[in-house]
């Protein structure tokens, strides 16, 4: 553990480093926030941005929380690579009057216990000394420290039901960034939109970052993250006594990724989710998908009066299995349904 922890620092440290080194575009600066929430969400491959309508849509897409008609709380915890990073979600979200919704959501991704070994190089003497080159250098074990690296993303959503078949919404988000003694503060906004041209089939976009987001940092450096445009499909059906639904989604990025893309073309990349969702009779839901880092996933879901408890598990593909484990996320979501919550004109 101390030596994943370690890779981590010279990582995170060497990151910080490149991305507030001058002002600019700053390659997955905005990453933690793409990780996606919900158990619900991760089962189907990340695959949301027509599918989404409840309390969850202040992420994936705002248009889709005025599909809600009943006060809902939702709250998710998540441990990947090995249980190093923990990664956690809690939502909000109420109707309002006859055709909007309002909401507020939290995302905090944290790797704490992290070993700072900057002051605890010695010489002979037992003297912090900075040259590693030094043929008598040596680590101090009793001046070895501990500092976390934490992502903070608060989001406040309106949507608006603007006509029987489309929905609009937009997110003011605030972003909180520490690693050791450096922190980092920014804001950004989103917009969304769904339109369900016929009945069952599902058209949505979420424009994020839409302004490009500035991250200041407390040392005087920024960085700005550049807008992502997702795009999503989804066509719900019956058949073998339950409900199908299909989803892909399509994320357009302009960092330049190249490689690290399922494809690009110049500094365009484009990245594809896909999801299946298997609902029988409202009650058991068991899902599959394939994520934009090449992940296969798998979840059900259980609804029971009020609660709905979510299970997703995902799985690197190929020899990263070993390396980067796999992800188990579990989520809750409660709904207020009851007469004296209903949304108004309903």
């Amino acid at each position: 553990m101390f030596k994943k922890k370690s890779l981590f620092l010279i990582l995170l440290v060497g990151a910080f480093q490149l991305n507030v080194a001058q002002t600019g575009i700053a390659k997955y600066a905005g990453e933690f926030m793409a990780i996606g929430v919900g158990a619900r969400a991760l089962g189907m491959g990340g695959a949301q941005v027509a599918v989404v309508n409840d309390v969850t849509s202040g992420y994936w897409n705002p248009a889709g929380l005025a599909k809600m008609n009943y006060p809902q709380v939702a709250l998710m915890h998540d441990e990947q690579f090995g249980g190093l990073v923990n990664y956690n979600y809690g939502s909000v979200a109420i109707p309002y009057g006859k055709d909007m919704s309002f909401g507020i959501s939290a995302i905090r991704l944290s790797v704490d216990g992290i070993p700072d070994t900057r002051n605890a190089l010695v010489d002979e003497n037992g003297s912090v000394i900075f040259d590693i080159n030094n043929p008598n250098a040596r680590i101090d074990p009793d001046k070895i420290t501990e500092f976390s690296n934490t992502d903070w993303a608060f989001y406040g959503t309106f949507s608006k039901k603007q006509s029987k078949n489309f929905y609009w919404g937009a997110n003011i988000k605030v972003i909180s960034r520490t690693i050791a003694e450096y922190s980092a503060l920014g804001i950004g906004f989103d917009v969304g939109a769904l339109y369900e041209p016929i009945d069952n089939l599902q058209l949505g976009v979420n424009l994020m970052d839409i302004t490009t987001t500035l991250v200041a940092w407390d040392g005087g450096s920024n960085e700005l993250i550049s807008p992502t445009a997702k795009f999503g499909v989804a066509y719900g059906f019956e058949f073998l006594g339950g409900r199908f639904l299909p989803a892909l989604d399509l994320d357009m990025r302009f960092e330049n990724r190249q490689f690290a893309s399922t494809f690009n073309v110049g500094p365009v990349s484009l990245d594809v989710r896909a999801g299946l969702e298997y609902s029988f009779r409202n009650l058991f839901m068991v899902r599959a998908g394939y994520t934009d880092v090449k992940q296969f996933t798998a979840g059900a879901g259980v609804k029971l009066p009020k609660l709905n408890i979510d299970y997703s598990y995902a799985q690197f593909s190929g020899s990263e299995e070993e390396t980067l484990g796999v992800t188990h996320r579990i989520s809750i979501m409660l709904t207020l349904e009851e007469p004296k919550f209903m949304r108004d004109g309903l």
